[in-house]
């Protein structure tokens, strides 16, 4: 495994959108494995391709609940309305407040091109949506209803 670099704001591989994910080999597993190391190493909640520079639609994810891979992932269903802070380890440093569904239902594809379904509530919720976003070139920050100053994210907290 390999902690790769974390592209930062204004590199335009963030606005890209990514392409279907197709071959599912050790390629792709290694990928994900770096990408689950580098979101660790970074003490982040999601990490997603186009943040490593790679332009496919692969996310890595842990809320707390232990590490959840995504390939090709798609929201089915949402429901109920959260608002909060959020961050990315492109903008690091930098928080917004958000609007995003309270629960969400993905599917998405494991590392071996196997279908599933997840649900995610509260911060797993707030993740696949973010997570997912990156994957249209969609950034937290096209979404923020205001950002925030660093001291006024101690009192959301």
């Amino acid at each position: 495994m390999a902690i790769r670099e974390i592209l930062k704001d204004g590199d335009e591989t963030l606005r890209k959108k990514c392409r279907e994910v197709t071959e599912f080999n050790p390629r792709l597993w290694q990928l994900l494995d770096d990408m689950a190391e580098t979101m660790y190493a970074a003490d982040g909640a999601g990490l997603a391709g186009p943040q490593v520079g790679i332009l496919r639609q692969v996310v890595v994810i842990d809320a707390g609940e232990g590490l959840i891979e995504l390939m090709n992932p798609t929201i089915l269903s949402t429901s109920g309305m959260q608002e909060g802070a959020e961050g990315c380890l492109s903008f690091p440093g930098e928080y917004g407040i958000v609007r995003r569904p309270m629960k969400v239902r993905v599917k998405a594809q494991n590392r071996n091109g196997e279908w599933f379904e997840a649900e995610g509530e509260g911060l797993l919720a707030r993740a696949f949506c973010h997570e997912i976003d990156h994957l249209s070139g969609r950034l937290f920050k096209d979404l923020a209803v205001r950002m925030l100053q660093p001291r006024e994210l101690e009192d959301e907290e």
